[in-house]
């Protein structure tokens, strides 16, 4: 996906999740971080040697489970996330900390996203699963972003 519809979808479903602004916002900055480690394809790198590197470690789900692990760790081991839905989750950004961990779910959907559109690690860089629901920069692209945006809002308004 696009840098900008990975922002906008992120920041949708985290707003709608936690109804907290700094929170999605954090995760909207964490969205387009495992693409940014990797370089800018049309800097200084060949665009060939990105493409080799694109989607591999960076995109590793189990390096941002175990960030989100340990700082939550760090915190309080009595208040590590249940994810969506716990009173925890939805208390995240009281803390630095807990901005770290709005970072590291941005990345995990950001994986998630990139995995509609192509591969992306599971548990290893060299395993990669995912459908390819559109190509990037597609209409159909756009769409699907509007489409997430839109059932946001209406679970967001039946609750």
């Amino acid at each position: 996906m696009k840098w900008i519809n990975h922002q906008v979808v992120t920041g949708v479903i985290v707003y709608t999740v936690t109804e907290d602004l700094l929170f999605a916002s954090f995760s909207m900055a964490g969205a387009i971080f495992p693409d940014k480690v990797e370089g800018n394809p049309r800097g200084g790198i060949s665009f060939r040697k990105w493409r080799s590197r694109h989607r591999g470690w960076s995109h590793c789900p189990l390096i941002y489970l175990a960030f989100i692990g340990l700082l939550a760790k760090c915190q309080d081991a009595s208040s590590l996330p249940g994810f969506f839905g716990s009173a925890a989750f939805l208390s995240l950004a009281e803390t630095p900390i807990h901005l770290g961990i709005a970072l590291g779910i941005g990345a995990l959907l950001h994986i998630a996203e990139d995995s509609v559109c192509g591969k992306v690690p599971l548990l290893t860089p060299s395993r990669k699963v995912g459908i390819r629901l559109f190509t990037v920069g597609s209409i159909t692209e756009y769409l699907f972003s509007l489409v997430v945006v839109l059932l946001c809002y209406a679970a967001r308004t039946m609750l």
